[in-house]
Protein backbone atom coordinates (compact mmCIF):
# COMPACT_ATOMS: atom_id res chain seq x y z
CA UNK A 1 0.00 0.00 0.00
CA UNK A 2 1.43 3.44 -0.91
CA UNK A 3 2.56 5.60 2.00
CA UNK A 4 0.08 8.32 2.95
CA UNK A 5 -1.13 10.60 5.74
CA UNK A 6 -4.85 11.30 6.16
CA UNK A 7 -6.71 13.62 8.53
CA UNK A 8 -10.43 12.88 8.73
CA UNK A 9 -12.66 15.31 10.68
CA UNK A 10 -9.87 15.90 13.21
CA UNK A 11 -10.56 18.02 16.26
CA UNK A 12 -7.84 18.93 18.72
CA UNK A 13 -7.75 21.22 21.75
CA UNK A 14 -5.01 22.65 23.93
CA UNK A 15 -4.86 21.85 27.66
CA UNK A 16 -6.51 25.21 28.41
CA UNK A 17 -9.49 24.19 26.28
CA UNK A 18 -8.75 26.38 23.26
CA UNK A 19 -9.74 24.55 20.07
CA UNK A 20 -6.98 24.47 17.45
CA UNK A 21 -8.80 22.36 14.85
CA UNK A 22 -12.48 21.56 14.76
CA UNK A 23 -12.91 19.73 11.43
CA UNK A 24 -9.54 19.25 9.77
CA UNK A 25 -9.56 17.19 6.56
CA UNK A 26 -6.73 16.56 4.10
CA UNK A 27 -4.62 13.77 2.65
CA UNK A 28 -0.91 13.70 1.76
CA UNK A 29 0.94 11.25 -0.45
CA UNK A 30 4.72 10.85 -0.70
CA UNK A 31 5.44 14.46 -1.64
CA UNK A 32 7.22 17.45 -0.17
CA UNK A 33 4.60 19.61 1.55
CA UNK A 34 5.29 22.92 3.28
CA UNK A 35 3.05 23.81 6.23
CA UNK A 36 2.48 27.54 6.73
CA UNK A 37 0.27 29.62 8.99
CA UNK A 38 0.40 32.18 11.76
CA UNK A 39 2.19 31.39 15.02
CA UNK A 40 -0.17 29.64 17.41
CA UNK A 41 -2.40 28.18 14.71
CA UNK A 42 -1.14 24.65 15.44
CA UNK A 43 1.58 23.81 12.90
CA UNK A 44 3.84 21.99 15.40
CA UNK A 45 0.78 20.28 16.90
CA UNK A 46 -0.06 19.01 13.41
CA UNK A 47 3.32 17.27 13.21
CA UNK A 48 2.84 15.74 16.67
CA UNK A 49 -0.53 14.37 15.61
CA UNK A 50 1.09 12.80 12.55
CA UNK A 51 3.94 11.29 14.58
CA UNK A 52 1.59 9.90 17.23
CA UNK A 53 3.03 12.04 20.01
CA UNK A 54 -0.49 13.50 20.41
CA UNK A 55 -3.94 12.02 19.82
CA UNK A 56 -6.86 14.04 18.46
CA UNK A 57 -9.90 14.78 20.61
CA UNK A 58 -12.04 13.34 17.82
CA UNK A 59 -11.64 12.24 14.23
CA UNK A 60 -8.83 10.10 12.90
CA UNK A 61 -5.21 10.57 11.82
CA UNK A 62 -4.15 7.64 9.66
CA UNK A 63 -0.51 7.11 8.67
CA UNK A 64 0.52 4.41 6.24
CA UNK A 65 4.29 3.95 6.13
CA UNK A 66 7.21 4.91 8.39
CA UNK A 67 7.83 8.31 9.97
CA UNK A 68 11.10 10.04 10.81
CA UNK A 69 11.04 13.11 13.07
CA UNK A 70 13.81 15.72 13.21
CA UNK A 71 14.68 16.63 16.77
CA UNK A 72 14.11 20.35 17.35
CA UNK A 73 16.64 20.58 20.15
CA UNK A 74 19.94 18.73 20.00
CA UNK A 75 21.12 18.69 23.58
CA UNK A 76 23.36 15.64 23.36
CA UNK A 77 23.24 12.80 25.87
CA UNK A 78 26.50 12.01 27.69
CA UNK A 79 28.81 10.18 25.31
CA UNK A 80 26.49 10.58 22.31
CA UNK A 81 28.43 10.50 19.04
CA UNK A 82 27.64 10.84 15.36
CA UNK A 83 27.53 7.04 15.13
CA UNK A 84 24.98 6.74 17.93
CA UNK A 85 22.91 9.55 16.41
CA UNK A 86 22.78 7.56 13.16
CA UNK A 87 22.03 4.36 15.10
CA UNK A 88 24.89 2.43 13.49
CA UNK A 89 27.15 1.66 16.46
CA UNK A 90 26.44 -2.09 16.40
CA UNK A 91 26.89 -2.32 12.61
CA UNK A 92 30.21 -0.42 12.80
CA UNK A 93 31.43 -2.60 15.67
CA UNK A 94 30.68 -5.68 13.52
CA UNK A 95 32.81 -4.29 10.68
CA UNK A 96 35.65 -3.45 13.08
CA UNK A 97 35.61 -7.00 14.52
CA UNK A 98 35.87 -8.42 11.03
CA UNK A 99 38.71 -6.05 10.13
CA UNK A 100 40.63 -6.99 13.28
CA UNK A 101 40.21 -10.73 12.60
CA UNK A 102 37.79 -11.29 15.48
CA UNK A 103 34.62 -11.50 13.44
CA UNK A 104 32.25 -14.43 13.65
CA UNK A 105 30.34 -16.18 10.88
CA UNK A 106 27.28 -14.19 11.92
CA UNK A 107 29.29 -10.98 11.60
CA UNK A 108 30.37 -11.96 8.11
CA UNK A 109 26.82 -12.84 7.11
CA UNK A 110 25.31 -9.60 8.42
CA UNK A 111 28.09 -7.15 7.54
CA UNK A 112 27.12 -4.09 5.51
CA UNK A 113 30.28 -3.29 3.55
CA UNK A 114 28.71 -0.16 2.04
CA UNK A 115 27.88 1.37 5.42
CA UNK A 116 30.95 3.54 5.99
CA UNK A 117 31.03 5.13 2.51
CA UNK A 118 27.27 5.75 2.70
CA UNK A 119 27.70 7.43 6.09
CA UNK A 120 30.51 9.59 4.75
CA UNK A 121 28.35 10.59 1.78
CA UNK A 122 25.41 11.46 4.07
CA UNK A 123 27.62 13.67 6.25
CA UNK A 124 29.16 15.35 3.20
CA UNK A 125 25.72 16.11 1.74
CA UNK A 126 24.85 17.82 5.02
CA UNK A 127 28.02 19.94 4.88
CA UNK A 128 29.84 17.96 7.60
CA UNK A 129 32.81 16.69 5.60
CA UNK A 130 35.29 17.08 8.47
CA UNK A 131 33.12 15.29 11.03
CA UNK A 132 33.96 11.66 11.86
CA UNK A 133 31.65 8.99 13.17
CA UNK A 134 33.25 9.02 16.64
CA UNK A 135 32.90 12.83 16.97
CA UNK A 136 30.99 13.66 20.19
CA UNK A 137 27.83 15.65 19.50
CA UNK A 138 28.73 17.89 22.44
CA UNK A 139 31.76 19.14 20.49
CA UNK A 140 29.61 20.40 17.58
CA UNK A 141 27.96 23.79 17.31
CA UNK A 142 24.16 24.01 17.45
CA UNK A 143 23.98 24.40 13.69
CA UNK A 144 26.24 21.40 13.11
CA UNK A 145 24.09 19.26 15.41
CA UNK A 146 20.99 20.25 13.43
CA UNK A 147 22.73 19.29 10.18
CA UNK A 148 23.87 15.98 11.69
CA UNK A 149 20.36 15.20 12.93
CA UNK A 150 18.92 15.94 9.51
CA UNK A 151 21.56 13.75 7.84
CA UNK A 152 20.78 10.88 10.23
CA UNK A 153 17.07 11.23 9.55
CA UNK A 154 17.53 11.11 5.77
CA UNK A 155 19.98 8.19 6.13
CA UNK A 156 17.29 6.10 7.84
CA UNK A 157 15.08 6.49 4.72
CA UNK A 158 11.60 6.68 6.32
CA UNK A 159 8.58 7.09 4.08
CA UNK A 160 7.92 10.54 5.55
CA UNK A 161 10.21 13.14 7.09
CA UNK A 162 8.62 15.43 9.66
CA UNK A 163 10.61 18.67 9.93
CA UNK A 164 9.74 21.52 12.30
CA UNK A 165 11.62 24.71 11.33
CA UNK A 166 14.71 22.75 10.17
CA UNK A 167 16.70 25.84 9.11
CA UNK A 168 16.19 27.88 12.29
CA UNK A 169 19.51 29.07 13.69
CA UNK A 170 21.44 27.75 10.68
CA UNK A 171 23.78 30.02 8.77
CA UNK A 172 23.53 30.57 5.03
CA UNK A 173 25.57 27.47 4.18
CA UNK A 174 23.55 25.31 6.59
CA UNK A 175 20.27 26.50 5.09
CA UNK A 176 21.56 25.72 1.61
CA UNK A 177 22.67 22.22 2.69
CA UNK A 178 19.25 21.41 4.16
CA UNK A 179 17.47 22.75 1.06
CA UNK A 180 19.75 20.79 -1.26
CA UNK A 181 19.29 17.49 0.57
CA UNK A 182 15.55 17.97 0.85
CA UNK A 183 15.23 18.87 -2.85
CA UNK A 184 16.84 15.52 -3.69
CA UNK A 185 14.66 13.55 -1.28
CA UNK A 186 12.34 11.18 -3.11
CA UNK A 187 10.14 10.20 -0.17
CA UNK A 188 7.47 12.26 1.54
CA UNK A 189 8.27 15.28 3.70
CA UNK A 190 6.03 17.47 5.85
CA UNK A 191 7.93 20.68 6.56
CA UNK A 192 6.85 23.43 8.95
CA UNK A 193 8.95 26.45 8.01
CA UNK A 194 9.03 30.22 7.54
CA UNK A 195 12.11 29.87 5.30
CA UNK A 196 10.68 30.93 1.96
CA UNK A 197 13.68 29.65 0.01
CA UNK A 198 13.13 26.22 1.51
CA UNK A 199 9.39 26.44 0.85
CA UNK A 200 10.14 27.20 -2.80
CA UNK A 201 11.39 23.61 -3.19
CA UNK A 202 8.09 22.15 -1.94
CA UNK A 203 5.69 20.39 -4.27
CA UNK A 204 2.69 21.91 -2.50
CA UNK A 205 1.86 24.30 0.34
CA UNK A 206 -0.72 23.52 3.03
CA UNK A 207 -1.95 26.69 4.72
CA UNK A 208 -3.29 26.14 8.22
CA UNK A 209 -5.88 28.62 9.56
CA UNK A 210 -8.47 28.50 12.38
CA UNK A 211 -11.00 27.64 9.66
CA UNK A 212 -9.10 24.55 8.46
CA UNK A 213 -6.47 23.68 5.86
CA UNK A 214 -6.20 24.94 2.28
CA UNK A 215 -3.97 23.21 -0.29
CA UNK A 216 -1.98 25.09 -2.97
CA UNK A 217 -0.01 23.34 -5.69
CA UNK A 218 3.64 24.24 -6.26
CA UNK A 219 6.21 25.99 -4.08
CA UNK A 220 6.24 29.35 -2.33
CA UNK A 221 6.14 31.62 -5.40
CA UNK A 222 3.21 29.63 -6.81
CA UNK A 223 1.43 29.92 -3.45
CA UNK A 224 1.99 33.70 -3.42
CA UNK A 225 0.61 34.00 -6.95
CA UNK A 226 -2.49 32.01 -6.03
CA UNK A 227 -3.02 34.12 -2.90
CA UNK A 228 -2.74 37.27 -5.05
CA UNK A 229 -5.44 35.90 -7.34
CA UNK A 230 -7.60 35.15 -4.29
CA UNK A 231 -7.15 38.74 -3.11
CA UNK A 232 -8.11 40.11 -6.54
CA UNK A 233 -11.21 37.88 -6.57
CA UNK A 234 -12.09 38.96 -3.01
CA UNK A 235 -11.77 42.63 -3.98
CA UNK A 236 -14.11 42.07 -6.95
CA UNK A 237 -16.56 40.23 -4.67
CA UNK A 238 -16.46 43.15 -2.23
CA UNK A 239 -17.11 45.65 -5.03
CA UNK A 240 -20.13 43.60 -6.20
CA UNK A 241 -21.41 43.29 -2.63
CA UNK A 242 -21.10 47.04 -2.04
CA UNK A 243 -23.02 47.71 -5.27
CA UNK A 244 -25.77 45.38 -4.02
CA UNK A 245 -25.84 47.26 -0.72
CA UNK A 246 -26.41 50.51 -2.63
CA UNK A 247 -29.06 48.89 -4.86
CA UNK A 248 -30.86 47.37 -1.85
CA UNK A 249 -30.77 50.70 -0.02
CA UNK A 250 -32.20 52.38 -3.12
CA UNK A 251 -34.99 49.80 -3.37
CA UNK A 252 -35.84 50.22 0.31
CA UNK A 253 -36.00 53.99 -0.13
CA UNK A 254 -38.19 53.65 -3.23
CA UNK A 255 -40.53 51.27 -1.39
CA UNK A 256 -40.82 53.70 1.51
CA UNK A 257 -41.56 56.62 -0.82
CA UNK A 258 -44.23 54.65 -2.72
CA UNK A 259 -45.89 53.71 0.56
CA UNK A 260 -45.88 57.33 1.65
CA UNK A 261 -47.47 58.41 -1.67
CA UNK A 262 -50.15 55.69 -1.46
CA UNK A 263 -50.90 56.57 2.13
CA UNK A 264 -51.24 60.23 1.19
CA UNK A 265 -53.49 59.48 -1.79
CA UNK A 266 -55.73 57.25 0.33
CA UNK A 267 -56.09 59.89 3.00
CA UNK A 268 -57.07 62.52 0.43
CA UNK A 269 -59.64 60.20 -1.18
CA UNK A 270 -61.17 59.34 2.15
CA UNK A 271 -61.43 63.02 3.00
CA UNK A 272 -63.44 63.71 -0.20
CA UNK A 273 -65.95 60.95 0.50
CA UNK A 274 -67.96 59.22 -2.27
CA UNK A 275 -67.11 55.64 -1.31
CA UNK A 276 -68.54 53.42 1.43
CA UNK A 277 -66.51 53.54 4.64
CA UNK A 278 -66.25 49.73 4.76
CA UNK A 279 -64.81 49.63 1.23
CA UNK A 280 -62.28 52.33 2.03
CA UNK A 281 -61.20 50.41 5.14
CA UNK A 282 -60.65 47.20 3.17
CA UNK A 283 -58.66 49.04 0.51
CA UNK A 284 -56.54 50.64 3.21
CA UNK A 285 -55.82 47.29 4.86
CA UNK A 286 -54.81 45.69 1.53
CA UNK A 287 -52.60 48.65 0.69
CA UNK A 288 -50.94 48.54 4.11
CA UNK A 289 -50.38 44.77 3.89
CA UNK A 290 -48.91 45.03 0.37
CA UNK A 291 -46.80 48.01 1.33
CA UNK A 292 -45.62 46.31 4.52
CA UNK A 293 -44.64 43.13 2.65
CA UNK A 294 -42.71 45.13 0.06
CA UNK A 295 -41.02 47.13 2.80
CA UNK A 296 -40.04 43.98 4.71
CA UNK A 297 -38.71 42.41 1.52
CA UNK A 298 -36.65 45.53 0.77
CA UNK A 299 -35.27 45.64 4.31
CA UNK A 300 -34.41 41.93 4.17
CA UNK A 301 -32.61 42.42 0.85
CA UNK A 302 -30.77 45.35 2.40
CA UNK A 303 -29.72 43.25 5.43
CA UNK A 304 -28.63 40.34 3.21
CA UNK A 305 -26.54 42.65 1.05
CA UNK A 306 -24.92 44.20 4.12
CA UNK A 307 -24.08 40.75 5.49
CA UNK A 308 -22.60 39.70 2.14
CA UNK A 309 -20.48 42.88 2.08
CA UNK A 310 -19.26 42.27 5.65
CA UNK A 311 -18.21 38.73 4.74
CA UNK A 312 -16.42 39.98 1.62
CA UNK A 313 -14.71 42.72 3.65
CA UNK A 314 -13.52 40.20 6.27
CA UNK A 315 -12.04 38.09 3.48
CA UNK A 316 -10.14 41.16 2.23
CA UNK A 317 -8.79 41.77 5.75
CA UNK A 318 -7.42 38.21 5.86
CA UNK A 319 -5.77 38.41 2.43
CA UNK A 320 -4.70 42.07 2.31
CA UNK A 321 -0.90 42.49 2.76
CA UNK A 322 0.26 44.73 5.58
CA UNK A 323 1.21 48.24 4.45
CA UNK A 324 2.42 51.25 6.42
CA UNK A 325 3.43 54.88 5.84
CA UNK A 326 6.20 56.44 7.94
CA UNK A 327 7.61 59.93 8.53
CA UNK A 328 10.73 60.74 6.52
CA UNK A 329 14.17 60.62 8.14
CA UNK A 330 15.63 63.43 6.02
CA UNK A 331 18.83 61.45 5.42
CA UNK A 332 20.93 63.05 2.60
CA UNK A 333 21.95 60.64 -0.16
CA UNK A 334 25.69 61.38 0.17
CA UNK A 335 25.89 61.40 3.97
CA UNK A 336 28.48 59.04 5.50
CA UNK A 337 26.23 57.22 7.94
CA UNK A 338 28.72 54.70 9.29
CA UNK A 339 32.43 54.08 8.75
CA UNK A 340 34.93 51.50 9.98
CA UNK A 341 38.71 51.70 9.47
CA UNK A 342 40.93 48.68 10.16
CA UNK A 343 38.43 47.61 12.79
CA UNK A 344 39.08 44.64 15.10
CA UNK A 345 36.58 43.52 17.72
CA UNK A 346 36.04 40.82 20.29
CA UNK A 347 35.98 40.13 24.01
CA UNK A 348 39.63 39.38 24.75
CA UNK A 349 42.58 41.65 23.83
CA UNK A 350 44.89 39.77 21.51
CA UNK A 351 42.11 37.38 20.39
CA UNK A 352 39.85 39.38 18.07
CA UNK A 353 36.76 37.71 16.62
CA UNK A 354 37.19 39.81 13.48
CA UNK A 355 39.95 42.14 12.33
CA UNK A 356 41.01 44.47 9.51
CA UNK A 357 37.44 45.48 8.70
CA UNK A 358 37.05 48.58 6.50
CA UNK A 359 33.73 49.80 5.09
CA UNK A 360 31.39 52.78 4.73
CA UNK A 361 27.61 53.08 4.58
CA UNK A 362 26.43 56.19 2.70
CA UNK A 363 22.96 57.68 2.55
CA UNK A 364 19.98 55.31 2.63
CA UNK A 365 22.07 52.26 1.71
CA UNK A 366 20.84 48.83 2.77
CA UNK A 367 23.73 46.59 3.76
CA UNK A 368 23.82 43.04 5.13
CA UNK A 369 26.56 41.53 7.29
CA UNK A 370 26.97 37.84 6.54
CA UNK A 371 29.23 34.97 7.47
CA UNK A 372 29.06 31.53 9.09
CA UNK A 373 27.90 31.12 12.67
CA UNK A 374 30.67 32.21 15.05
CA UNK A 375 32.27 34.64 12.58
CA UNK A 376 31.48 37.66 14.77
CA UNK A 377 28.39 39.24 13.22
CA UNK A 378 26.68 40.08 16.52
CA UNK A 379 30.06 41.11 17.96
CA UNK A 380 30.42 43.61 15.11
CA UNK A 381 27.02 45.12 15.88
CA UNK A 382 27.94 45.44 19.56
CA UNK A 383 31.14 47.19 18.55
CA UNK A 384 29.32 49.57 16.22
CA UNK A 385 26.75 50.47 18.87
CA UNK A 386 29.32 50.95 21.64
CA UNK A 387 28.46 47.94 23.77
CA UNK A 388 32.02 46.72 23.11
CA UNK A 389 35.09 48.92 22.64
CA UNK A 390 37.10 48.21 19.48
CA UNK A 391 40.20 46.12 20.13
CA UNK A 392 41.86 48.23 17.44
CA UNK A 393 40.95 50.54 14.59
CA UNK A 394 38.02 52.92 14.56
CA UNK A 395 34.26 52.87 13.99
CA UNK A 396 32.04 55.95 13.73
CA UNK A 397 28.27 56.37 13.55
CA UNK A 398 27.51 59.87 12.29
CA UNK A 399 23.70 59.90 12.48
CA UNK A 400 20.93 59.01 14.90
CA UNK A 401 20.50 55.24 15.14
CA UNK A 402 18.48 52.47 16.78
CA UNK A 403 19.23 48.78 17.33
CA UNK A 404 16.61 46.05 17.28
CA UNK A 405 18.29 42.89 18.55
CA UNK A 406 16.78 39.40 18.57
CA UNK A 407 15.00 40.04 21.90
CA UNK A 408 13.97 43.62 20.98
CA UNK A 409 15.48 44.52 24.34
CA UNK A 410 14.94 48.28 23.87
CA UNK A 411 11.33 47.58 24.89
CA UNK A 412 10.56 47.15 28.59
CA UNK A 413 8.64 43.92 29.05
CA UNK A 414 6.71 45.14 32.09
CA UNK A 415 5.29 48.12 30.19
CA UNK A 416 2.65 48.11 27.50
CA UNK A 417 3.28 49.10 23.88
CA UNK A 418 1.88 52.61 24.31
CA UNK A 419 4.09 53.29 27.35
CA UNK A 420 7.16 52.10 25.45
CA UNK A 421 6.28 54.33 22.50
CA UNK A 422 6.00 57.35 24.79
CA UNK A 423 9.34 56.57 26.42
CA UNK A 424 11.11 56.41 23.03
CA UNK A 425 9.13 59.36 21.59
CA UNK A 426 8.57 61.70 24.58
CA UNK A 427 7.51 64.59 22.33
CA UNK A 428 4.47 62.71 20.95
CA UNK A 429 1.02 63.48 22.36
CA UNK A 430 -1.70 60.88 22.91
CA UNK A 431 -3.20 61.22 19.42
CA UNK A 432 0.22 60.95 17.73
CA UNK A 433 1.08 57.87 19.81
CA UNK A 434 -2.20 56.16 18.98
CA UNK A 435 -1.98 57.03 15.28
CA UNK A 436 1.61 55.75 14.99
CA UNK A 437 0.78 52.46 16.70
CA UNK A 438 -2.38 52.03 14.63
CA UNK A 439 -0.24 52.21 11.48
CA UNK A 440 1.45 49.05 12.72
CA UNK A 441 -1.93 47.43 13.56
CA UNK A 442 -1.81 48.09 17.28
CA UNK A 443 -5.22 49.74 17.43
CA UNK A 444 -7.28 50.67 20.50
CA UNK A 445 -6.82 48.03 23.22
CA UNK A 446 -4.05 46.26 21.29
CA UNK A 447 -1.75 49.19 22.08
CA UNK A 448 -2.19 48.43 25.79
CA UNK A 449 -0.80 44.89 25.59
CA UNK A 450 2.14 44.19 27.89
CA UNK A 451 5.31 43.71 25.86
CA UNK A 452 6.15 40.57 27.88
CA UNK A 453 2.97 38.90 26.59
CA UNK A 454 3.69 39.49 22.88
CA UNK A 455 4.78 36.83 20.43
CA UNK A 456 8.15 37.21 18.73
CA UNK A 457 6.50 38.68 15.63
CA UNK A 458 4.34 41.09 17.62
CA UNK A 459 7.32 42.18 19.70
CA UNK A 460 9.41 42.99 16.62
CA UNK A 461 6.49 44.82 15.01
CA UNK A 462 6.03 46.78 18.26
CA UNK A 463 9.75 47.60 18.25
CA UNK A 464 9.51 48.91 14.70
CA UNK A 465 6.42 50.94 15.59
CA UNK A 466 8.14 52.54 18.58
CA UNK A 467 11.40 53.26 16.74
CA UNK A 468 10.11 54.23 13.29
CA UNK A 469 6.65 55.59 14.07
CA UNK A 470 7.74 58.81 15.79
CA UNK A 471 7.94 62.21 14.14
CA UNK A 472 11.73 61.91 13.66
CA UNK A 473 12.77 58.31 12.96
CA UNK A 474 16.48 57.46 13.36
CA UNK A 475 18.50 57.74 10.17
CA UNK A 476 20.17 54.35 10.73
CA UNK A 477 18.39 51.17 11.79
CA UNK A 478 20.47 48.16 12.87
CA UNK A 479 18.85 44.71 12.97
CA UNK A 480 20.32 41.51 14.42
CA UNK A 481 18.70 38.34 12.99
CA UNK A 482 15.21 39.87 12.86
CA UNK A 483 13.53 36.94 11.13
CA UNK A 484 14.34 34.10 13.55
CA UNK A 485 11.20 32.42 14.90
CA UNK A 486 8.77 34.67 13.00
CA UNK A 487 5.83 33.26 11.08
CA UNK A 488 5.46 34.39 7.48
CA UNK A 489 2.68 36.89 8.23
CA UNK A 490 4.96 38.56 10.78
CA UNK A 491 7.86 38.49 8.33
CA UNK A 492 5.78 40.25 5.70
CA UNK A 493 4.65 42.88 8.21
CA UNK A 494 8.28 43.57 9.17
CA UNK A 495 9.26 43.77 5.50
CA UNK A 496 6.45 46.25 4.84
CA UNK A 497 7.64 48.42 7.72
CA UNK A 498 11.23 48.39 6.53
CA UNK A 499 10.23 49.14 2.94
CA UNK A 500 8.34 52.22 4.17
CA UNK A 501 11.49 53.39 6.01
CA UNK A 502 13.73 55.73 4.00
CA UNK A 503 16.83 55.61 6.24
CA UNK A 504 19.93 53.45 6.12
CA UNK A 505 19.72 49.79 7.13
CA UNK A 506 22.45 47.51 8.50
CA UNK A 507 21.17 43.98 9.06
CA UNK A 508 22.52 40.61 10.12
CA UNK A 509 20.41 37.85 8.59
CA UNK A 510 20.78 34.47 6.90
CA UNK A 511 17.37 34.83 5.25
CA UNK A 512 18.13 35.65 1.63
CA UNK A 513 14.47 36.17 0.73
CA UNK A 514 14.10 38.70 3.53
CA UNK A 515 17.26 40.55 2.47
CA UNK A 516 16.07 40.71 -1.13
CA UNK A 517 12.61 41.98 -0.16
CA UNK A 518 13.92 44.81 2.03
CA UNK A 519 16.22 46.00 -0.74
CA UNK A 520 19.69 45.00 0.51
CA UNK A 521 22.16 45.84 -2.24
CA UNK A 522 25.54 45.20 -0.61
CA UNK A 523 27.08 42.59 1.69
CA UNK A 524 29.91 42.86 4.22
CA UNK A 525 31.47 39.42 4.58
CA UNK A 526 32.93 38.06 7.83
CA UNK A 527 34.99 34.88 7.84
Amino acid sequence: MPASITFASVKHSLPDGRVLFSDLNFSLNQERVGIVGRNGVGKSTLLKLISGALSPVSGAVTVTGTIGVLRQTFEPSPGETIASLFGVEAALARLHRIESGAGTETDLAEADWTLEPRLAEALARAGLEGVTLDTPLASLSGGQRTRAGFAALVFAEPDFLLLDEPTNNLDREGRADVARVLAGWRGGAVVVSHDRQLLESMESILELTPQGAARYGGGWSSYEAQKARELAAAEQALARAERRVEEAAGKAQTAAERKARRDGAGSRKAAKGGAPRILLGAQKRRAEETSGALGRLAEQQKADAAEEAAEARSRIDVLQPFTVKLPLTGLPSNKVVLSAVDLAGGYTPGSPVFRGLCFEVRGPERVAVFGPNGSGKSTLLKTITGVLRPLSGEVRVNVSWALLDQEVSLLEGAGNILENFRKINPEADENACRAALARFRFRAGAALQKVATLSEGERLRAGLACVLGGASPPQLLILDEPTNHLDIASLEAVEAGLNAYDGALLVVSHDETFLERVGVTRHIPLR
